[in-house]
């Protein structure tokens, strides 16, 4: 089988039209796939539950096959509700996507399941990749037990934490191969005992025909906002606490006395939502300081537009030091200024003083002594967003990354007939 035929079934936690960087990534790595040749379908499980946001682009159709189509991509959904206690209730959504999984399979054809994190979405994999003699693709974008740790909702040395890590392991023990988004993660299998030879990364990428035209500032909006002449620094995602905008808060005060124009937009939602926005009331430069609620995909580039710097603060954690983030290549792309901590997850994407600027970690006044020489030194500010844009277009352009893929299909195409390994 030629690999530019294969027929690759993806079975994902969440897809469109959820928004998320998940849902993204997966839309562009299944778009980049068909770009190359390959025939491309989607399954989900049972947490493609929630409300999908208003989204006019983004309109359901129904196939024949009983598939929705979102944005030209189809997917198949698993439905129901799995009941129970904890780790029962988790076995019953392996159990409800695995047979998902195998009935879209009678109908579809797939040569190739390509599973993607977390681990219960693997696991449902392995399940019917067994049953169907199919090869099975492994991709982690992260480590999900150390997600919940970053997201508040668990804790490291946690019973749920220890099962969700053998769970993985059991995953990567059994897959054909296994794909990461970064180095991080990659160095982190290889301390387990994975062999590096069955490891390949596959970095976060950027569909530069969506990112690549940025929008001219909107004066009105800006004038709305109360944003002034600027500069804005700004941060457009989800409020979680690890991505340390409460020190971005605590750093705006040291930042207006240098800069005394300076704004802060804030645009996106989340658990530390409330938080920060009473820690941003208190503030004594609070007049500096804009929130922007959640806001529909395509008019994200609206409030790009009005960024000068892009500022991702993430704490220091075992989930950042790891795990590479999408959303300072979208800026790049979009022809913006980057600044961020120096995790470890930054720092595989960003060079400090050529594609962006790097500051301490959990340090308000490293973040506000970096920024006020970013917002002073303009004389460099063209040079370094071209260096960016010209980085995200050699290394992190979809259309490129993609080819990363096709070794990996041969690979488990051409030893298709093989069971699957059962040691790491």
């Amino acid at each position: 089988m030629a690999c530019n035929m294969a027929r690759i079934l993806h079975v994902l936690d969440h897809a469109l039209p959820l928004q998320s960087g998940y849902t993204f990534r997966t839309r562009a790595i299944l778009k980049a796939l068909e770009a190359q040749g390959h025939a491309v379908a989607g399954v989900t499980g049972l947490r493609h539950s929630a409300p999908a946001q208003p989204e006019t682009s983004l309109l359901a159709e129904q196939d024949a096959d009983g598939a929705e189509v979102f944005d030209g991509l189809r997917f198949w959904r698993t439905t129901g509700v799995a009941g129970g206690p904890p780790a029962v209730r988790e076995w019953r959504e392996v159990r409800a996507l695995a047979d998902r999984i195998e009935a879209v399979a009678r109908i579809w054809r797939p040569d190739v399941l390509h599973a993607h994190s977390p681990a219960l979405c693997g696991m449902a994999a392995l399940r019917a990749a067994r049953r169907l003699g199919l090869p099975l693709v492994y991709e982690i974008r992260a480590f999900w037990e150390d997600a919940a740790v970053g997201n508040g909702t668990g804790s490291a040395g946690s019973w749920r934490y220890w099962l969700t890590r053998q769970l993985e392991n059991r995953v990567i023990a059994g897959a054909s191969a296994v794909v990461t988004i970064c180095e991080g993660l990659r160095q982190d299998l290889i301390a387990r005992g994975v062999a590096a030879k069955r490891i390949t990364v596959m970095p976060n990428g950027v569909d530069l025909a969506l990112f690549g035209a940025p929008l001219p500032r909107d004066a009105a909006l800006a004038q709305s906002l109360g944003l002034g002449e600027g500069p804005v620094i700004g941060f457009l995602g989800s409020f979680y606490p690890y991505e340390g905008l409460d020190d971005l808060i605590a750093a705006m005060p040291q930042i207006v006395a240098a800069q005394p124009d300076a704004r802060l937009l804030l645009v996106g939602g989340g658990p530390a939502g409330a938080a920060l926005r009473a820690q941003a009331e208190a503030s004594p430069v609070a007049h500096a300081i804009r929130f922007v609620g959640r806001v529909p995909h395509h008019e994200v580039d609206r409030y790009y537009a009005l960024v000068d710097v892009v500022c991702y603060p993430r704490k220091a954690m075992r989930l950042t030091e790891l795990v590479t983030p999408l959303k300072p290549l979208e800026a790049m792309a979009q022809g913006k200024l980057v600044a961020a901590s120096s995790v470890g997850g930054h720092r595989e994407l960003i060079e400090h003083g050529v594609t962006g600027t790097l500051f301490a970690p959990d340090d308000p006044r490293a973040l506000a002594t970096a920024m006020a020489g970013l917002l002073h030194d303009r004389a460099m500010w063209d040079a370094r967003r071209a260096v960016a844009r010209a980085f995200v277009e050699r290394a992190h352009d979809w259309g490129n990354a993609i080819r990363r893929y096709d070794p990996v299909y041969q690979t488990v195409l051409r030893h298709k007939d093989e069971k699957p390994r059962i040691a790491a």
